[in-house]
């Protein structure tokens, strides 16, 4: 066995020294840089949540009436946060990255003597970062509206970060693509928008028709959002267990494509 004093010993610990330092390095700076400007960043989704409560949990909810056994302002309140968490970790990632990328500094970081995945990991985490920042700040908007009763918070908590970490990456890879800042929106308005508000926030899918049940079962927010649901309610038009293994597959697959997106320097090398 080599001492732990060993050249080879120490040329590890040193390797991973300077990977945390990196990483480190990359997360502080993605939180610097939604927090200094919080009034753009974080307040917008807490503003336009907490007029879905008033009009849609308030206004409309009371003629809804109950919806999967509760009032329907307790049905939208995980849909609604889950919504602010995956518009902020993917808005995040893909301003960020699009703009070192239009500032040339991205070059930096990839003749740095650091792996890509580390590079990666760190702007994913910062996505994840702002992602849960503004889930908390909903969640404590909903609050004011009504009394959460959560079913499960070990459920609640790794939905809520393994979806941050998934739409982060998706936010990656739109980056990665994107040749202008006009670019970054199109994901954003015309896929995940519709994707969100068609995943279940609103309504139960059992009150849809065959088809249109059908055709939701193809939508993977819609398996984050009851997932997410069950973690407070403790109900769920979906499988949890059916939920968690597209979740993890979703992610997998992203991270292995955006790794292999930053190894070829694609949108990147010239």
């Amino acid at each position: 066995m080599k001492p732990l004093t060993s050249p080879a010993s120490i040329r590890v610990m040193g390797r991973w020294t300077r990977y945390r330092v990196a990483f480190a390095t990359i997360l502080t700076k993605e939180i610097l840089r939604f927090s200094r400007i919080w009034i753009q960043t974080l307040l917008p989704s807490v503003i336009t949540t907490a007029l879905y409560f008033v009009i849609f949990g308030r206004l409309i909810g009371e003629r809804i009436g109950p919806m999967g056994g509760f009032a329907y302002l307790d049905f939208i309140v995980p849909g609604l946060v889950l919504m602010s968490v995956i518009t902020n970790a993917y808005s995040n990632v893909v301003s960020s990255f699009y703009s070192s990328k239009f500032s040339h500094f991205i070059e930096e970081l990839l003749v740095a003597p650091v792996p890509n995945w580390i590079i990666l990991a760190g702007y994913v985490a910062g996505g994840v970062a702002r992602g849960l920042a503004v889930g908390l700040a909903v969640t404590l908007v909903a609050l004011v509206f009504t009394d959460l009763q959560i079913h499960s918070i070990l459920t609640s908590l790794m939905i809520f970060t393994l979806t941050a970490i998934l739409f982060a990456l998706g936010g990656f890879i739109n980056a990665v693509y994107a040749n202008s800042f006009d670019d970054i929106s199109i994901i954003p308005t015309f896929v995940l928008t519709p994707l969100t508000y068609l995943g279940g926030v609103f309504y139960s899918i059992d009150l849809l028709p065959e088809f249109w049940r059908w055709l939701s079962q193809a939508n993977p927010v819609l398996y984050m959002v009851n997932a997410f649901r069950y973690g407070f309610l403790g109900v769920s038009d979906i499988d949890l267990g059916l939920a968690l293994a597209i979740i993890l597959g979703f992610i997998v697959a992203l991270t292995f494509y955006s790794l292999r997106l930053l190894d070829r320097g694609v949108g990147i090398k010239t």
